[in-house]
């Protein structure tokens, strides 16, 4: 074992001082125990675990073999992880060989390292996976002395995460005395996430990491705000400021919730400073690995201005040139914001600095918000999944490809996993039965018989194509399927999905890869395109667009706008916002955290009901459907609805009376499950939520040995298998987790639930303004888009904006609050 000297003048040798937390994670890992290290994003959490594991090691005989197992969630942070741990062994003098194993990993390169395994592996809880459905995994794994699993708070929460349990729960059955650590950063549920790292009946330290990093939250400010705002109303405006921003610093993110965001920031940089090409790049995960890899490098070594970009870059590589980080639209979450800030100043001592441009003048709020829970340490959770069989019948069929297993001796060890701590008996037995009889409704057909039982009970299975396929569907990663493009007679630029490609025709053009390309052909999955000599251009959208509003994000929210009551705008985002605040509270109210606000107002449209409840779009659209179907099952009536992060209209040609009974019963949890899955188009829902299931639990497979199937293909064959299910087996167990899933994931159900308890407890307060509020109106705006094309869109909001304003000058307060 190494003495704490020489991990001293490790840090010494570089001119560093380590912190406290750093050295406690260094004792607790001699003392062979496993924990949970939290730390901002840049302050040397990976140099606290990896010298503490060297440290333990170094000096100490041990047998020839893999020593380490590093899970990182993102293939791509591989190579730099794989640096920074070869940093790490030629510091302190141990000669350790350092590999990757993951998707990108050639089959060669993978047969070696099973016969002559490195002494640490990089890898992804994919790849874990894939490595124990070999036969030979207990040998590679019998000297394994400890798991480090780096950016924790990605996984948790997640499938992928439940797939990591699983996958540790067989490594500790085999590695008894294995020692588990989890690196995190931005996480406020840290009990809970220790919990889920370590699995049940084990326990350990959580080490709350301190330094002297400071992070500055701020924002690019437009001169003054339209008391009218729309959902990107603002746009490109700030563009000028932007500019300046990257000008003035020497390196800069500039991050984007979605990736279709990115490729207009980067073009529009671009057009405004041509001087700036091939120093200003672009960078999200459709994009091709060697196109990402060419950005990264630019970053490190400083050539790059800016890189525009999306989560792609949230995680892990680190760029210490980074000087500040431009966050475009709401932050939508404290830690995300965070997490992003980290990203500059990605080193101890050194400041992180994020700047801020709201796409409309109510994401200031948003912003000032999130800077409130950052001071308040308002820091969001991620609450882990419970026993999600799809995952749960993948990992049963890795165990019986990777030798067989015997099931009275595998549910113990499954058990242990936090997942499944509270797995019953039947679903157990049906989890079984699934996997080898195909269950109810699919016994008659054999390629749903995938395990075989031998007569000692042994579940395994021995044909080598069906072995193949599962192995080439290892993982939980969904996704529309995609489409490759590629330059004609080049390569390849990355992936766009297969739905926007299918309405695009030969001429058409569109912006990806900070490139304007014209559409050719497509052929075989492939998307041909070459150079546009036209000016314009759409672009792509990708599924899951937009990102939740966090319930820690809301509340603050909440926080401000109470304040904003009594006068107290805290800082200058809330300040530029008074004259619409203002506004707001002479035409209708600012409601105070305690209060649930209710507008009613008659257009020559029809009659319209604005409800703020400030918990975000997700709830919004689960309560917007909810009341729709309540209120029309005591009258006839038909509602159009429309929801954004800070409430929904309910729209119809009829007027709809609010008073204290009927309010009631619109916030009343009785029959709520019930009543949400009738308000909606539940089997609908559940059919598409299946898709990701099956695909999951092997009923579908998404590829083939050499060939790989299209979305149509996979999305006919869910819907044949669900429909089955509902028609002939209505209790499988797969198809109740895909209802339950559509509530819980799709819905935010849990949150709704709480969401209407926190509103029952509020004084609700109605209003009768005769026009859209400040607040009503970018809810308004969104409906209007669904029904009206966007150029004809435009213009009316443009219009009705101007019309409003106008009133505003010369209108009081209104009347009409109760």
């Amino acid at each position: 074992m190494a003495s704490p000297d020489a991990l001293d003048m490790f840090f010494e040798s570089r001119g560093w001082v380590p912190f406290q937390f750093q050295r406690d994670c260094w004792d607790a890992i001699a003392r062979g125990e496993s924990g949970l290290l939290h730390s901002a994003t840049g302050t040397g959490k990976t140099l606290a675990v990896w010298l503490g594991i060297l440290g333990r090691f170094a000096g100490r005989p041990i047998a020839p073999g893999l020593k380490v197992l590093w899970i990182t969630p993102l293939r791509a942070l591989a190579h730099d992880t794989r640096a920074a741990l070869e940093k790490g062994c030629e510091g302190l003098g141990l000669p350790w060989t350092v590999e990757i194993r993951t998707g990108d990993t050639g089959s060669s390169e993978k047969r070696r390292q099973r016969i002559a395994p490195p002494d640490v592996l990089v890898t992804t809880p994919e790849s874990l996976a894939v490595m124990l459905s070999n036969a030979d995994h207990k040998g590679v794994l019998s000297n394994l002395e400890a798991v480090v699993v780096d950016e924790w708070h990605e996984l948790l929460s997640t499938k992928r995460g439940v797939l990591n349990e699983l996958c540790m729960s067989r490594v500790r059955a085999l590695c008894p005395s294995l020692m588990t650590w989890g690196i995190s950063a931005t996480l406020g549920n840290l009990d809970t996430a220790r919990d889920v790292l370590l699995g049940v009946g084990r326990t350990g330290p959580i080490i709350r990491g301190k330094s002297d990093k400071e992070t500055v939250i701020d924002s690019l400010l437009p001169e003054s705000v339209d008391r009218f705002p729309w959902a990107g109303h603002l746009g490109l405006n700030l563009l000028p400021m932007v500019l300046d921003a990257i000008e003035e610093t020497g390196t800069t993110l500039v991050f984007t919730n979605v990736r279709s965001s990115t490729e207009l920031w980067h073009q529009a940089i671009l057009a405004a400073r041509p001087d700036w090409e091939g120093t200003v790049a672009i960078h999200h995960g459709s994009l091709e690995r060697e196109i990402r890899d060419d950005v990264e490098i630019g970053l490190k070594t400083g050539q790059l201005r800016a890189v525009v970009c999306t989560s792609s870059l949230d995680l892990g590589v680190d760029f210490s040139p980074v000087d500040r980080i431009i966050q475009v639209g709401s932050p939508k979450g404290v830690a995300r914001l965070l997490q992003r800030a980290g990203r500059s100043g990605h080193a101890p001592g050194q400041v992180s600095r994020v700047s801020c441009v709201p796409s409309h003048a109510l994401e200031l709020v948003d912003i000032a918000s999130a800077r409130f829970g950052a001071d308040h340490e308002m820091i969001e959770g991620r609450e882990p999944l419970e026993r999600p069989l799809d995952v749960l019948c993948q990992h049963l069929v890795t165990l019986a490809t990777g030798g067989g297993f015997l099931p009275d001796e595998i549910l113990p060890e499954i058990r242990t996993a936090y997942a499944y701590r509270d797995l019953e008996l039947s679903e157990w037995d049906w989890a079984l039965a699934f996997i080898t009889q195909g269950g109810t409704a699919l016994g008659a057909y054999p390629q749903f018989k995938r395990v075989g039982v031998l007569s000692d009970g042994t579940h395994i299975i021995k044909d080598r194509m069906m072995a193949t396929r599962h192995r080439l569907n290892i993982g939980t990663i969904t996704s529309e399927a995609s489409m490759s493009v590629r330059m004609q007679g080049g390569g390849n630029l990355g992936t766009v999905e297969e739905g926007f490609v299918a309405r695009l025709r030969p001429g058409d053009t569109f912006l990806f890869s900070g490139k304007l390309l014209e559409f050719i052909r497509a052929k075989e999955l492939v998307c041909y395109v070459k150079k546009a000599t036209k000016n314009r251009g759409t672009v792509p959208r990708w599924a899951g667009g937009r990102m939740p509003l966090s319930n820690e994000l809301a509340q603050a929210i909440r926080v401000l706008l109470d304040e904003a009551v009594d006068g107290v705008l805290d800082g200058p985002e809330m300040q530029i916002m008074a004259p619409l605040l203002d506004l707001q509270h002479r035409w209708s109210a600012v409601p105070r955290k305690d209060e649930f606000l209710v507008e009613q107002v008659q257009s020559s449209e029809g009659f319209h009901l604005f409800f703020y409840p400030i918990e975000g779009r997700l709830v919004h659209q689960g309560l917007a459907a909810l009341w729709a179907y309540r209120l029309s099952k005591e009258t006839p009536i038909t509602f159009t609805m429309a929801a954004n992060d800070y409430g929904l209209e309910l729209f119809s040609d009829l007027p709809v009376e609010l008073d204290g009974d009927r309010m009631a019963r619109l916030l009343s949890s009785h029959q709520l499950y019930d009543d949400i899955l009738s308000s909606l188009n539940a089997t609908e829902l559940g059919r598409r939520q299946f898709r990701e299931i099956a695909r999951i639990a092997g009923l579908v497979y998404q590829s083939y040995p050499g060939e790989k199937r299209t979305s149509k293909q996979l999305q006919t064959s869910s819907s044949l298998i669900h429909d089955v299910f509902v028609n002939f087996d209505p209790e499988n167990l797969l198809l109740q987790q895909s209802r339950r899933e559509v509530l819980e994931r799709q819905l935010e159900s849990n949150r709704l639930s709480k969401t209407l308890h926190r509103l029952r407890e509020s004084t609700c307060k109605i209003t009768q303004p005769p026009r859209p509020t400040p607040f009503a109106f970018p809810i308004l705006v969104d409906r209007l888009r669904e029904s009206v094309s966007s150029e004809s869109a435009s213009d009316r909001i443009e219009r009705m904006a101007k019309s409003l304003e106008l009133l505003a000058d010369v209108t009081g307060t209104v009347a009409g609050k109760s």
